[in-house]
């Protein structure tokens, strides 16, 4: 497969990890948009979020699980998460991403 998420969860392509577990990988972005900018991805390779199903929810109820811990961890009191779907919408990786994102200024700039 040539998916860049894919390949950075395989090892192919180093990241800079934040957590991972059995379902989900999270690591930095490499063009950060915020103070701290980072992706929490599944290991399942789902293309983007129209491709979430009954079958699949599971772990992306799971992100939304982890997010929090993260951020808690990471000293960030209020925070964005952001999910592209398609090309129109700004998705460049097709793998279903969540951006999270928080930083001082993150509340005077709309996505």
């Amino acid at each position: 497969m040539d998916c860049l998420f894919c390949k950075i969860l395989a090892g192919e392509i180093p990241s800079k990890k934040i957590y991972e577990d059995n379902l989900c990988y999270a690591f930095y972005d490499i063009a950060p948009q915020s103070d701290t900018h980072f992706l929490v991805v599944p290991k399942q390779h789902i293309c983007c979020a129209a491709e979430i199903t009954a079958e699949n929810a599971d772990v992306v109820a799971h992100i939304f699980t982890v997010i929090p811990k993260l951020c808690k961890e990471l000293g960030l009191d209020s925070y964005r998460i952001i999910n592209n779907c398609g090309a129109g919408a700004g998705q460049t990786v097709l793998h279903l991403h969540f951006h999270v994102l928080s930083g001082s200024n993150l509340g005077e700039r709309l996505v």
